[in-house]
């Protein structure tokens, strides 16, 4: 009997929320450690990176979910490039340098130009909180205050709190995506 419960639960569970890929932009200034996040969901270990020109594309699995992950440069020059990638984007990662708060502003003005793009109006917002392992890196709390986050009611975002080098966060971050995908799904547009 608990093998039958199993098994029809588990087709019921498939049936639901199926295997399906979602497309996510990460996006970030430079060095804010878009890249290694990248490869650390990927590969799960720590990767040495170059800074990107253009983008990484990585399929990571979590769950029963499949993300395509674009990682997108963030150099200044690139940035206006990235519209160019948000055709059927379901969640946005914006990856924030904890420690520099002399460009956070830069970043606040970034997100929310980004964020008015017709093909994000649906996406939910993840936002790292990255190099938490850091002497003086920004709490979650002060950098959602620096990022005026209060004031973006217009999509779902969370802030969490990661280090890119440990992994730490970062399956937390991916769980809160897969969390908020499955309730848009479960609720009828």
């Amino acid at each position: 009997m608990g093998q039958l419960f199993s098994s029809s639960f588990a087709h019921i569970w498939q049936a639901w929320f199926g295997s399906q890929e979602y497309k996510i932009v990460m996006v970030g200034l430079e060095n804010a450690g878009k890249t290694t996040i990248l490869y650390r969901l990927h590969l799960g270990e720590l990767v040495k990176t170059v800074p990107t020109i253009g983008s990484n594309i990585e399929q990571v699995k979590y769950e029963n979910l499949q993300f395509e992950i674009w990682d997108l440069a963030g150099q200044a020059n690139l940035r206006p490039s990235w519209a160019s990638y948000y055709a059927n984007t379901n969640a946005v990662i914006v990856v924030a340098d904890s420690t520099d708060r002399a460009r956070t502003g830069i970043l606040r003005q970034e997100l929310f130009t980004q964020l008015v793009h017709e093909s994000l109006t649906k996406a939910c917002v993840l936002i790292f909180a990255n190099k938490q392992d850091l002497q003086g890196a920004m709490k979650v709390s002060e950098l959602s205050e620096a990022l005026d986050l209060v004031s973006l009611t217009t999509h779902n975002w969370h802030v969490q709190a990661s280090c890119a080098i440990t992994g730490e966060g970062l399956l937390d971050g991916l769980n809160w995506i897969a969390e908020e995908l499955r309730r848009k799904q479960a609720v009828p547009t």
